[in-house]
């Protein structure tokens, strides 16, 4: 091996690698053992600005013949971690060139680096910033992914995180949601973006409890300081899915697959106005089952506090509330959240507790103070409140709460009624 080509892999610096990059009119290519690389991007889009953001670049290997070659192919060809490294760099090399040259001065660059190269690499070398003053490319415009796998030196990835930081660039957790997945990495290298992984979007798409998962993962991302992305979307279904779950930003094939031609991407419309439009309205229809539960609900709920007020028993005053086929349990609870009498099981439940629960059942004083039917109801007293499906937890099944408050013996109180919500039919 000669001297030169031992310092190129032992330090691929920009200089170093320029060789390896022609241009042709506004584009530029690079060489790589026998295949000619060239860039692609696909948009990536943010739901509520209703357009494009930032673009991902991927790379398209391509043979002597012009013909398309896996990437997967290229990938392989790397013999030592030194390789991966001159393969990793010249890719984003090639990146960088490409998209420096494109008209649009705003948007987002993500490039993907893998935590082993990264960890193999002196965190600590010029390389990145060379490139980013050779092109002229501003770093708050990169966004650098670290795709989510284990790595055998998780302080060097850290570094590593941290010398993209200090450089100015944006860091994301590529990946989120696959294999070795998990919120540590989260917090310890703090990304600014996490996209999830498209595993996770065809199981919302196949189980309700799964859409609930996404939805509670996308809240505790964005509660944690980060924006959340979700990739591999491919049909209008799935598009509502992640409208609803309240992620940041959305990719895949149903908005636009990679192209190598970066101008006209550029120029590439969503339809997200219509999109959300469609959400709006899917969303006015899973709400009608909810004004239904409160429509029928009030009456007897009315009837039950009148009785309460009067002195009547629990027994007596949620007679007619037990009698109803979804109606699970009722209870009453103070305004400090503590439940004042036993819980009220209809005749039928007898029969349908779950014995491997039995030790959750006794809930005589239960302090539900973190209950979000209890709030809903002391915010507005007087007026029938029902809360989105959740896990009871006397129970372990999944149900809707039904609340009142309403003034007792000169204090608050709120009559609390369980639905099953996993009925076939609520009313």
């Amino acid at each position: 091996m000669s001297h030169s080509l031992k310092k190129m892999l032992a330090d691929p610096e920009a200089d170093l690698l320029s060789p390896m990059l022609s241009q042709q009119d506004d584009r530029w290519t690079a060489s790589f053992q026998g295949l000619t690389l060239h860039t692609a991007l696909q948009p990536i889009y943010s739901i509520a600005h209703k357009r494009t953001v930032g673009y991902e670049a991927l790379i398209r290997p391509f043979d002597n013949d012009n013909a398309s070659v896996l990437p997967s192919h290229l990938f392989d060809l790397p013999s030592s971690d030194a390789e991966n490294l001159l393969l990793d760099r010249l890719c984003r090399y090639l990146h960088v060139r490409n998209y420096s040259s494109i008209k649009n001065q705003l948007n987002w660059l993500f490039l993907n680096v893998s935590p082993r190269v990264v960890t193999h690499g002196n965190q600590s070398d010029s390389f990145f910033g060379q490139i980013l003053e050779k092109t002229g490319l501003p770093a708050h415009r990169i966004v650098m992914e670290i795709v989510e796998q284990p790595t055998d030196d998780a302080d060097k990835l850290k570094e590593t995180v941290a010398y993209y930081r200090k450089l100015g660039c944006l860091t994301a957790i590529d990946d989120f949601g696959a294999g070795h997945s998990n919120f540590e990495r989260i917090w310890n290298l703090s990304p600014d973006i996490v996209k999830l992984d498209r595993s996770l979007l065809m199981r919302a798409a196949d189980d309700h409890r799964a859409r609930q998962i996404l939805n509670g993962i996308v809240s505790l991302l964005r509660q944690s300081g980060c924006l959340v992305l979700l990739e591999g979307v491919e049909t209008r279904d799935q598009v509502m899915i992640a409208i609803d779950s309240g992620v940041d930003f959305v990719q895949g094939f149903y908005f636009q697959r990679p192209s190598t031609d970066l101008e006209a991407l550029s120029e590439a419309p969503a339809d997200l106005d219509d999109l959300l439009t469609e959400y709006k309205e899917r969303k006015q229809v899973k709400q009608d089952p909810t004004r239904q539960l409160i429509s029928h609900f009030t009456p007897p709920f009315m009837q039950a506090t009148e009785r309460l007020q009067r002195g009547l028993s629990m027994s007596q005053a949620c007679s007619e509330l037990l009698t109803h086929s979804v109606v699970s349990r009722c209870y009453l609870v103070g305004a400090e959240g503590v439940q004042i009498t036993d819980t009220l099981l209809p005749d039928r439940s007898a029969h349908n507790q779950d014995p491997r629960f039995k030790p959750l059942e006794d809930t005589a004083s239960a302090d539900w103070c973190r209950q979000q039917y209890l709030s809903q109801a002391l915010d507005q007293p007087g007026s029938l409140q029902v809360t989105a499906p959740y896990l009871c937890v006397t129970g372990a099944y999944m149900c809707v709460t039904l609340s009142l408050a309403f003034e007792s013996e000169g204090s608050l109180k709120v009559l609390c009624c369980d639905i099953l919500a996993n009925s076939n039919q609520m009313l």
